[in-house]
């Protein structure tokens, strides 16, 4: 079987440049075998993380938390807001600690590409440095490359990336995130 890459980002505004960023890096991983699955904007739109109300979740609190059981690899695209990731984000992340008595707790051993968003150099370098602290902490690897985006006209358009180097960063966050997953997962363990 396929291994399944669940992508997390965006924002509440449709069409974000977090989420068109998030949407090209899981295409590759998609041209590269992989399944799938995305959690963006509303669908994140979740009440704050509370410990010790795990039996309680609302219907996409349980398909997010779901996902992140079943997933071999992460992509996860943030826009940078005021120097770091956005709650948005990180509220989708903390739900991870459903996990922590799971025979693989959070994402051990899992790949996990980061994609940072800003409308300046420090911020989306900050975003992406922050993912992959998260990372870490979640017991992940980020893969070896992490995209930074700074925003500008010329690269981002009507809601689509036009920039060539944009688009192959992005792509080759998608690409190593399969390429990981497809290594290291159970569901390439069961071909």
């Amino acid at each position: 079987m396929s291994p399944l890459i669940v992508g997390i980002g965006g924002t509440l505004r449709e069409n974000s440049s977090s989420q068109a960023a998030l949407d090209v890096a899981l295409a590759a991983a998609r041209a590269n075998g992989a399944r799938t699955a995305r959690f963006v904007g509303r669908d994140l739109d979740i009440p704050h993380y509370e410990p010790g109300s795990e039996g309680s979740r609302s219907e996409k609190q349980a398909a997010l938390i779901s996902a992140f059981r079943a997933a071999d690899g992460f992509i996860i695209s943030s826009p940078g807001y005021h120097g770091t990731l956005s709650g948005l984000v990180k509220n989708a992340l903390d739900y991870v600690e459903d996990l922590v008595n799971d025979e693989r707790a959070y994402f051990a051993g899992l790949p996990v590409g980061c994609i940072g968003v800003a409308y300046g150099n420090q911020a989306a370098v900050a975003v992406v440095t922050g993912l992959r602290s998260i990372t870490h902490a979640l017991r992940g690897f980020p893969t070896p490359y992490g995209a930074t985006v700074v925003v500008k006209p010329e690269i981002y358009q009507h809601g689509v990336y036009v920039d060539r180097d944009v688009i192959s960063c992005l792509e080759l966050v998608g690409t190593e995130v399969a390429a990981y997953a497809g290594k290291l997962s159970p569901a390439a363990a069961r071909v």
